[in-house]
């Protein structure tokens, strides 16, 4: 049902954008007996409650003035944060994280391990460069963005 996204999105981002915030990911699914349509946004500092209810009505207003209605069933509306370990998809994502404590998953075994959690410290085209403790050790790896299947959000312990 991705094409109910793409006929929505053009909708709902400028309202998201006119709230100071940016549209993280949409989806349309199914889960039991309901449909739903979620919106994730975001914006430095991060986005509360409050944000989201505004921005939630806004969208429901605009969602119901589209002709002829995208929508073939009846749907849930849910505007909400990506929450503390959301996936980076898009490269303005992994732009704001640097800085930030990342998740690394690789698609072979990198430096000796599946995955690597630090701080991203640089990005380019081709390379992600973070820091890192492997055992009492503080290093800073280089990896290559094509060798990395996953980019998370983390929570340091």
């Amino acid at each position: 049902m991705s094409s109910i996204v793409d006929k929505v999105k053009p909708v709902v981002e400028p309202i998201i954008e006119a709230a100071d915030c940016y549209l993280v990911d949409m989806e349309y699914v199914k889960e039991g007996p309901n449909w739903y349509l979620r919106v994730y946004a975001d914006k430095a500092g991060g986005i509360d409650i409050s944000d989201c209810a505004e921005i939630s009505e806004q969208i429901s207003v605009a969602l119901d003035q589209i002709q002829p209605d995208p929508f073939p069933k009846a749907y849930f509306l849910e505007v909400s944060s990506p929450g503390a370990e959301r996936p980076l998809k898009t490269e303005q994502d992994i732009q704001n994280a640097i800085g930030e404590y990342v998740h690394l998953d690789y698609y072979v075994p990198q430096y000796g391990e599946k995955f690597h959690e630090g701080v991203l410290l640089e990005v380019t085209d081709k390379l992600y460069r973070i820091e890192t403790r492997i055992k009492t050790r503080t290093k800073e790896l280089e990896l290559k963005r094509s060798d990395v299947s996953n980019i998370r959000l983390a929570i340091k312990f």
